[in-house]
């Protein structure tokens, strides 16, 4: 075999782990899963997958740390921002997160207060909490707060966990899912419509 494939070779091998264990995490669950899973599912013996990941927990990190980095620039360039927009691009780029890392999502968010031990989990935790924080200054009802939760939490099951309760033939494609976030998302994330106080308040 000549040399150059060779590291193609086990870039492929690793990105398939960390793939496969993506899936069982957020299907699973990160308890529930073992080397030993991951390694039948993908195909390679359990030796393979400690020859790229020292450890269950090194290999959680390694499938989520890109989704996790995304999730702070997104939460940054809001942060940042103070014009008008920020919340419907806000929208925007949590829909494209949400869909290009739909697994990696659903692990942290859905099972972030379980794992909240491991660094990277302890990270996004964080970054969750910042975000949080951030919308709830302009919020001032316990309904804003729900309205928050269920559009993160919601959606993060909604495309994972929540797609196995469908017919494989009956799922809509993705554009169609992305049309459907934007709307629903941008519902949930925009301020609750209060009445204005009056005189007599």
């Amino acid at each position: 075999m000549p040399t150059d494939t060779q590291p193609t070779t086990r870039v492929r091998a690793a990105d398939e782990l960390k793939q496969v264990a993506l899936e069982q995490f957020a299907t699973v669950g990160f308890a529930g899963t073992s080397l030993q899973h991951i390694a039948d599912h993908a195909g390679y013996s359990k030796s393979s997958v400690l020859y790229h990941y020292a450890s269950k927990e090194a290999l959680l990190e390694a499938a989520i740390e890109p989704a996790i980095s995304e999730f702070e620039t997104v939460l940054d360039e809001f942060l940042s921002s103070r014009d008008r927009g920020r919340r419907a691009r806000l929208v925007d780029r949590v829909v494209d997160m949400l869909l290009e890392h739909r697994e990696a999502v659903h692990v942290f968010l859905i099972q972030g207060p379980s794992l909240s031990e491991l660094p990277i989990i302890a990270r996004a935790n964080a970054a969750v909490r910042r975000l949080a924080a951030a919308i709830g200054e302009e919020r001032e009802s316990v309904v804003d707060q729900v309205r928050f939760g269920i559009a993160l939490g919601g959606a993060a099951f909604l495309l994972t966990a929540g797609r196995t309760f469908a017919d494989e033939d009956t799922l809509p494609a993705d554009d169609e899912v992305r049309d459907a976030l934007h709307t629903v998302l941008g519902e949930l994330l925009a301020p609750a419509h209060r009445p204005r106080p009056t005189a007599n308040d």
